[in-house]
């Protein structure tokens, strides 16, 4: 599990809904990227100003699936016109 800490809104809001909509996010830390899916948003009440912990689980890489081009078929149709 990744966790980091913001106050940024923008992003809190954009976290809250990837995670209603199952959708992955992604976030930039330092110099490493992260995609995964929100697992929680909980705003930091002892902070003076508003700052939020977002619980991210990573998801493991897209592999590059790469297939072999198919033969193209046509109809018989197209051979009479």
């Amino acid at each position: 599990m990744f966790t980091f800490e913001t106050a940024d809104q923008k992003e809190v809001r954009r976290f809250r809904i990837a995670q209603f909509n199952g959708r992955t996010a992604t976030v930039k830390s330092g110099g490493s990227t992260v995609t995964g899916h929100v697992r929680s948003v909980l705003e930091s009440k002892s902070s003076g100003p508003q700052r939020w912990t977002i619980t991210i689980i990573p998801s493991p890489p897209k592999h590059d699936v790469s297939r072999p081009a198919a033969p193209r078929v046509h109809s018989f149709a197209e051979d009479f016109y």
